[in-house]
């Protein structure tokens, strides 16, 4: 069995066509081994249906698999996702959270569609939905990229800043899953859960603390350090954390696609070599290919 070391160039945080992303499983796959990835997950939004597919375009391609999403939960008034890596997508528990987590999404975007009808923007719910691949993950992502093509805004950002952000005519909130509860459907399916890309929370030293000891008192045990939102500097902060409280480091992209995401699968900086890897823990849950 092949050891993955600290230098491994893993990418364990993209999404696919199965929730905000534009390609395929396979397509996200062949990517990540024309780029050099070594060690790959899939993270979709709440979901783990293209779980099996990502993994046997991976293994066929002689990559290394982790099974991965990325739970979106309410934490400080604040959206925070953790990702879930190595676990089994088959446990029942974890479907069953994450279908619970997925559901009210068409509500909530029949009513982000309705405030958008009212700065003039018509049809925008039937223009999101056709950038949709999972109709039950239909999110501001794809409302961005309906405003985008149809030329209301010059790029994704603009829509966010203008129509999707809070206090903005298309934004509407949504209940996400608890931080214990996400925390807890990663660990009972034998999985290792992740604090994603910290430097985008904007939360206060105080805030950040919080939602790290609570992290950490619910089980979890990792963050992302290197990902493709951080800047150098949010990547050296973020070092320093994992020392402090004695968490794994993640790395990945956050790749959604080839024309939006900043960061290309695994075309990210090395982990500084005083961290421990996420991977090194998950050895024992990496999928690898037939000798």
């Amino acid at each position: 069995m092949t050891t993955l070391h600290a230098c491994t160039n893993a990418d364990l945080h993209c999404h696919s066509v199965v929730s905000d992303g534009t390609l395929s499983p396979e397509l996200l796959a062949a990517r990540a081994k024309a780029n050099g990835v070594e060690l790959w997950a899939l993270t979709d939004h709440d979901e783990v249906g293209g779980q099996a597919r990502a993994r046997d375009a991976a293994l066929a391609l002689g990559l290394p698999y982790l099974t991965g999403t990325e739970i979106s939960v309410s934490f400080a008034g604040r959206v925070v996702h953790i990702v879930g890596l190595g676990f089994d997508p088959q446990n029942a528990a974890l479907v069953a959270g994450l279908h619970a987590t997925r559901g009210g999404r068409e509500a909530r975007a029949r009513e982000m569609a309705a405030g958008l009808a009212q700065v003039g923007i018509k049809g925008a719910f039937e223009g999101a939905s056709h950038y949709v691949g999972n109709p039950e993950l239909i999110s501001r992502t794809h409302f961005a990229r309906f405003l985008v093509d149809s030329g209301v805004c010059s790029d994704v950002s603009e829509v966010f800043r203008r129509f999707l952000t809070e206090g903005k005519p298309g934004y509407v909130p949504h209940r996400w899953a608890a931080l214990g509860d996400a925390v807890r459907w990663i660990n009972e399916a034998e999985g290792l859960a992740v604090i994603a890309h910290p430097g985008r929370y904007d939360f206060t030293p105080t805030e950040e603390y919080a939602l790290i000891t609570e992290f950490i008192a619910h089980g979890g045990r990792g963050i992302e350090v290197v990902t493709g939102s951080h800047t150098a500097a949010e990547a050296q902060k973020y070092t320093e954390t994992a020392l402090e409280f004695g968490l794994l480091a993640s790395r990945g992209s956050d790749f959604h696609s080839p024309t939006e995401s900043h960061t290309d699968l695994g075309r990210l900086p090395d982990l500084s070599g005083r961290l421990t890897p996420v991977w090194q823990a998950l050895q024992h849950r990496v999928q690898r290919p037939a000798p």
